[in-house]
């Protein structure tokens, strides 16, 4: 009897020990993901001899003085964040809406070359955005569609990775047998599309919707390509312009412009984290 108590309290001394050691992984990871952030944030109120002297934890005096540097370049902040929310809300909109037709075709439908069609897909997803974009820049400019939004908008009606993650999110929570009824009820093909894949889809939805966004918000490669006003410059490329030489550079300015292209990105977080995990694992498990 003694035995089996020692027992008993020894495999929870282990288990305790056990779930301590994660605790404290956690903890350490949490403060490798959130201390840099913490630094671009205090940075921001720092001036750039202070940043020069060194690290510090702890918020300056030098914001006002690095929002007016901000405000006196070409083009404001405020200016960015109005082009880039038009480019990623619409490219996101689009995005969303083409990946999920697209997905649910390949599930719904038979047809010929099916197999073939998907694997392109997958192939597509793995090619960088870099390989092929010299020969789309040159046929934008062609087109007359370089210096605008265009060609940051439209190309994501096909986005290869979004139609890959809308497919296997489908192929786990997309349920036939209502598509059936429906059909059996009289309902047209895009009509069982909007009113009853897209609810039943809404958790991939909400989360294909965020990533899409927050991917298409921290875009600076194609944008700083295909823009040439200042005027049109997102968030991204504005804060590129706060770099100047090596002498006139303000390395608060930079900072705060780098903390206000962050600032979506981590309030759509905070806000909504539960919905974005909840997107993700939904249709991890079939009933």
């Amino acid at each position: 009897m003694q035995s089996g108590v020692s027992l008993s309290e020894s495999n929870s001394a282990r288990l305790l020990v056990f779930r301590t050691l994660i605790y404290i992984v956690l903890v350490v990871l949490s403060l490798l993901a959130v201390i840099p952030v913490w630094l671009v944030l205090v940075n921001a109120t720092r001036s750039s001899a202070e940043i020069r002297a060194g690290l510090s934890i702890i918020p300056s005096k030098s914001f006002g003085f690095n929002w007016r540097f901000i405000n006196s370049r070409d083009t404001s902040i405020l200016s960015g964040y109005k082009n880039s929310a038009i480019i990623s809300f619409s490219s996101t909109a689009l995005t969303v809406y083409f990946s999920m037709l697209t997905a649910y075709a390949i599930e719904v439908y038979d047809f010929k070359f099916k197999n073939t069609f998907r694997k392109i897909i997958y192939v597509l997803v793995l090619i960088p955005q870099q390989v092929s974009v010299m020969g789309f820049f040159a046929y934008m400019n062609k087109l007359g569609l370089v210096n605008s939004f265009v060609p940051l908008i439209l190309p994501a009606v096909a986005a290869p990775a979004s139609v890959f993650f809308a497919e296997q999110y489908l192929q786990t929570s997309l349920v036939k047998d209502l598509i059936l009824s429906a059909r059996i009820d009289g309902c047209g093909e895009f009509t069982i599309f909007h009113r009853v894949m897209m609810p039943m889809a809404k958790p991939g939805i909400f989360t294909l919707s965020i990533l899409s966004l927050v991917s298409s918000w921290n875009n600076f490669f194609l944008p700083s390509l295909i823009l040439t006003s200042k005027s049109k410059y997102t968030v991204p490329l504005v804060v590129k312009l706060l770099n100047g030489d090596a002498y006139r550079t303000e390395l608060g300015a930079v900072y705060l412009g780098m903390g206000l292209s962050l600032l979506p990105v981590v309030v759509i977080y905070i806000f909504m984290s539960k919905q974005i995990v909840g997107g993700l694992t939904l249709g991890a498990v079939k009933e």
